[in-house]
C-alpha cells in the first residue's frame, strides 16, 4: 500500500512539473515543437520508405567536399558530412536534422507572434500553423537544403523583428551572419535581402539606413557568400546557368497563376484562414504597422518570383512564419471578445484535425499500398512538376524507390566482367539520382564510383577513365551505339513504384569509344 501510495505520489509530482513547465513562457511551444518532431522521427525510424533521390545526390556532394556546386551553395553539404560523422549513413540519421530544424522552425514562429505583442493563444496558432503546414511537413521529412532556408529565414525574420522591437545594433551584426550562411545554403535568400533593403525604404526603418548597421549587415553577407561567388567565377558561373535551364526545361510549364494559387495549397489550405489576414494585418493595420517591414519581405519575394514566370510554389516557403505570427495576435484578439470566444480552440481543432488527415500527403508515415488507397480516396490524383509521366505515386514518393536494386543490378553485371575489364571499367550514369546511387549503394559491393554528366557530376569528370569499356546505367540505345563500336544489353531493373522513366531500366556493356572520353566530355554537360 505504501508503495502504492509513493508510486501515485510520483506520477502527481511529474503531472505537476510538466503543467509547469508548459505555463511558462515557452513550454507550450517547445510543447508544439516536439509534437512535429516526434512525428518526424517516428516517422524516420519505422517507415520513410527508401533514400530520396535528392539524399543519395547531396551524399554523394559530401563525398567530394568543395567550395560550391553547380546546382547549390554548400552550407547544407558541411551540415551533411557533419551529421554523417556523428550519427551515420541511415534513413534516421540522415533525416535526423530536417526533422530537429522543422521543430526549431516551430518554436520560432511561436516566438515571432510574441515579438507582435502576442499572448498564449497568438503564439500557439502560429506556432500549430507552422507544425501543419504541408510545405513544411514535406520539407522537414527529407534531407535537403530546404528545411535549413526555412529555418534560416525564419532566424532571420525574428531577428529583423528584434531590430525593429529594440533598436540593438548587436542584432543587425547577427543578421548579416545569418544572411551570410543562409546565402552559402541557398541563393533564393538574395529576395530575403532586396525584401529587407526595400522595407527600410517604405517603411519607419528607414532612419537605420542614416546609420553604418544594414551597410555592415550586408557587407558581412557578402563576405560569407563571396567563396561561392568565387567558385562561380571560376567555373562559368555554373549555378546561374543550372537555374536558367531549369526555368526553360522541366519547370516551363509553370507560370505566375499556378505560383499563385499553389500558396494555397502547400500550407495547407486551413492556413490560409491565419495568414492571409496576417498579411494584410502587417501591411495595412494599425495594431501591426510597426512591424509592416516584415510584411514587405513577403511581398518583394512574392513579387520576384512572379516575375520569374516559371516558379515552383514551394520557393516561397521560407517567408510564412511572420504572417502566421500576424494572423494568430489578429485572431488572439478576435477571439477575446464573448461572441468570438470559440474562434481561437475550434480553429486550432481544424488546423490539427487538416494536418493529421493530410500529413500522409507529405510525409510517408503510411504503408506504401495504404498511402495509394488513402489518396484515392481522398481524391488526391499523383503530382509532378517536371512535366514527367507518372504511375501510382507522386514524383516525391516514387523517387524513393528503385535505387538500391539498380546498384544490386550493375554489380551482378560488373562482377561479370573479367577482372582485367573490371580495372578499366567506367559505371556511368545518365543522371545524379542513378551516379549518385552507384556512389552510395554500390560501395557494398565494391563498384568503384560513377561518372556522369549531370550537374556535379559533369564537373567531377571522367577521372581515369578513356571509354574503353563502360557500364552505361539508362539511355537510348541507338545513340550509344553511334558513339561506341560495340553495345549490349546486359541487364534489365525492374522497381514498383519508381517513377516510370526509372523503371524497366536497360543497363548496357559499352566497348570502345570512338572518340577519346575526355575530348567528349566537354559536348555532353547536363546542368538541370
Amino acid at each position: 500500500m505504501t508503495c502504492q501510495k509513493t508510486y501515485a505520489g510520483r506520477l502527481l509530482l511529474i503531472r505537476k512539473s510538466i503543467n509547469d513547465f508548459i505555463r511558462t513562457d515557452n513550454g507550450l511551444l517547445f510543447l508544439i515543437a516536439f509534437v512535429i518532431l516526434l512525428i518526424h522521427l517516428v516517422t524516420n525510424a519505422l517507415g520513410g520508405y527508401g533514400i530520396f533521390r535528392d539524399e543519395l545526390y547531396y551524399l554523394a556532394c559530401a563525398d567530394r567536399p568543395a567550395v560550391g556546386y553547380v546546382d547549390q551553395p554548400p552550407f547544407s553539404i558541411y551540415l551533411l558530412t557533419a551529421n554523417r560523422f556523428l550519427l551515420g549513413d541511415s534513413l534516421f540519421a540522415l533525416r535526423f536534422l530536417p526533422a530537429v530544424a522543422g521543430a526549431a522552425t516551430v518554436f520560432l514562429t511561436g516566438l515571432v507572434a510574441r515579438q507582435y505583442g502576442g499572448g498564449r493563444w497568438a503564439q500557439a496558432l502560429a506556432a500549430t500553423a507552422s507544425t501543419f503546414s504541408l510545405i513544411n511537413m514535406g520539407m522537414d521529412g527529407v534531407y535537403s537544403m530546404n528545411s535549413i532556408d526555412i529555418l534560416l529565414w525564419t532566424i532571420a525574420l525574428w531577428l529583423l523583428g528584434e531590430i525593429v522591437l529594440r533598436g540593438t545594433t548587436r542584432h543587425w551584426l547577427l543578421l548579416g551572419v545569418v544572411l551570410g550562411v543562409a546565402l552559402m545554403n541557398k541563393i533564393s535568400t538574395l529576395w530575403l535581402g532586396g525584401g529587407i533593403a526595400i522595407g527600410l525604404l517604405l517603411t519607419s526603418q528607414r532612419h537605420w539606413l542614416r546609420t553604418p548597421w544594414p551597410f555592415v549587415a550586408g557587407g558581412i553577407a557578402v563576405l560569407i557568400f563571396l567563396p561561392y561567388i568565387l567558385w562561380n567565377v571560376v567555373h562559368d558561373f555554373a549555378h546561374l546557368e543550372f537555374i536558367r535551364n531549369a526555368t526553360s526545361g522541366k519547370y516551363s510549364s509553370l507560370n505566375p497563376l499556378s505560383f499563385a494559387m499553389g500558396q494555397l495549397l502547400i500550407n495547407n489550405p486551413i492556413t490560409a484562414i491565419l495568414w492571409l489576414p496576417g498579411l494584410i494585418g502587417l501591411l495595412f493595420m494599425k495594431a501591426l504597422s510597426r512591424f509592416r517591414i516584415l510584411g514587405i519581405v513577403y511581398c518583394v519575394a512574392f513579387a520576384v518570383l512572379i516575375a520569374n514566370g516559371h516558379s515552383k510554389a514551394e520557393y516561397l516557403a521560407a517567408s510564412y512564419a511572420p504572417l502566421y505570427a500576424a494572423g494568430g495576435v489578429l485572431m488572439e484578439r478576435w477571439g477575446s471578445t464573448a461572441r468570438w470566444r470559440l474562434l481561437r480552440p475550434v480553429y486550432i481543432i481544424l488546423l490539427i484535425a487538416s494536418g493529421l488527415v493530410l500529413a500522409p500527403i507529405v510525409i510517408p508515415i503510411l504503408p506504401v499500398q495504404t498511402y495509394i488507397s488513402y489518396a484515392k480516396a481522398l481524391g488526391i490524383s499523383p503530382e509532378t512538376s517536371e512535366r514527367k509521366r507518372l504511375d501510382k505515386l507522386p514524383q516525391f514518393y516514387a523517387d524513393m524507390f528503385g535505387w538500391e536494386d539498380k546498384a544490386t543490378a550493375v554489380a551482378r553485371v560488373y562482377k561479370g566482367l573479367a577482372s582485367e575489364e573490371q580495372a578499366r571499367c567506367a559505371i556511368f550514369g545518365e543522371n545524379y539520382g542513378r551516379s549518385a546511387a552507384i556512389d552510395f549503394f554500390g560501395r557494398r559491393y565494391g563498384l568503384p564510383r560513377a561518372i556522369g554528366d549531370h550537374n556535379n557530376y559533369w564537373i567531377w569528370g571522367p577521372g581515369r577513365y578513356t571509354g574503353e569499356i563502360m557500364i552505361v546505367l539508362g539511355g537510348d540505345i541507338n545513340d550509344l551505339r553511334r558513339q561506341f563500336d560495340s553495345v549490349d544489353v546486359a541487364a534489365r531493373v525492374h522497381t514498383e513504384y519508381c517513377m516510370p522513366y526509372e523503371n524497366d531500366l536497360p543497363i548496357y556493356v559499352c566497348r570502345r569509344l570512338k572518340s577519346p572520353l575526355k575530348d567528349l566530355w566537354s559536348q555532353i554537360k547536363h546542368y538541370e
